[in-house]
Parts: C-alpha cells; structure tokens; sequence
C-alpha cells in the first residue's frame, strides 16, 4: 500500500466545522526521501523503499555510510518498503510528503506500542489473584496459582501465561480518518489513538 513514515508528535484537540471536538493524533509525515525503487522486471514487484529523518553518522556502520553516500543520501533513522506507488512515478533520491493523504482518506497506522516493562501475570494477562488474604493467604494475593499438570505430562505446556514483558509489540490501527493536512508542515492529523510513545517512528498506510 502507498504510505509515509512519520514520528508520532502528540495528541490534541482539534474543532470541526460544526463545532464538535475531535481527538487527534498529531503525526510529522515526512518528508521522506526515496532509498531504493523495485521494479517487476528485476524483483518481482514495484515498491519504493522509504527512509525517514537523518540518524547521526557515529551511529551508521562504515559499509552503510557508503552505501548511503553512493546513493547521495545520509542514514535514515527508519527505512521501510512500501508498495501500490505508481511505476515509474518516482526514483532514488524523490522526496514523498503528507500531501500524499488528504482530508477524508481513511489510513492504518503501524507501530510498536508503548514497553511497560516485565510485569506480573495480574497486569499482564488480567489474572483475578487468590481472591483474599483468609486463611494465611497473606502473600498470595497476586501470585498466578498452579502452572503445571498431575503426574501426567509432568511439565508445563508451552504458551502457559506468565509474568514477563508487557508492550512494545507491533500494533495497527485500522480505519482512522484523516481529518487535518498541513502540507507546509508535513503535518497530518488523524481522527483517535495511534500505537506508540510520543517522538516514536510509525508507518501511515492507505
């Protein structure tokens, strides 16, 4: 699908024509250069590779610093492949903005969601606990219980819910509405939540 890449700014508020208030997520799409064009005839498929934002030369290996340097490009801080762009419309070095999107338009939004760190099984999987503190239950109150089987399997099946890390999984929002573009700015806004901390690089696909 044709997209951008864009680092989440924040959410507001935003009015409507008719006075009612609409939350938005704030996004900075672009501009974003164009690192590699795939066509039918060599790969298979047409897709444009699409880098965001510059990452700091200190934090590019020496192979990718001339890569990028033969290309006349500097590293990216995100890179991703997107497809259904027109072929031929565009080559290395093409610069796609937020006016790819207009008011209206319903898109997806992809990102990784906000780490909460390693958490219990009560926060992370909704474990209801031992229910009270009677009968000497005084530190059992958010334990998980019983993991394993009797004598038989004698062991614990994979899967089981435990505690462990919460978050940072890669999310998509579908059918949120675009409901503000500001091409100047490469500022788009979209109507509701978007996955991901504030500062954080999403993928905003038609």
């Amino acid at each position: 699908m044709p997209g951008l890449l864009a680092k989440k700014l924040g959410m507001t508020n935003i009015y409507s024509e008719d006075g009612q208030i609409i939350p938005v997520t704030v996004l900075e799409a672009g501009p974003c250069k164009v690192y590699s064009v795939k066509t039918n005839d060599k790969d298979g498929y047409f897709s444009i590779q699409i880098g965001f934002g510059e990452k700091k030369e200190k934090k590019v290996s020496k192979p990718q610093i001339a890569v990028y340097k033969k290309l006349g490009l500097v590293a990216p801080v995100a890179l991703q492949e997107f497809r259904n762009f027109e072929p031929d419309q565009f080559k290395v070095g093409d610069e796609v903005k937020a006016d790819l999107f207009q008011v209206g338009d319903k898109v997806k939004v992809s990102g990784k969601s906000k780490g909460k760190g390693f958490q219990g099984v009560i926060k992370r999987h909704g474990f209801g606990g031992v229910g009270g503190t009677t009968h000497g239950q005084s530190d059992r109150v958010r334990a998980p219980g019983s993991i394993g089987a009797s004598s038989y399997p004698s062991r614990v099946f994979k899967g089981q819910r435990m505690a462990g890390r919460k978050g940072y999984e890669s999310v998509t929002v579908r059918n949120l509405k675009v409901v503000k573009v500001i091409a100047d700015k490469n500022i788009i806004m979209v109507k509701g939540a978007v996955p991901g901390s504030v500062n954080s690089i999403v993928a905003i696909n038609k």
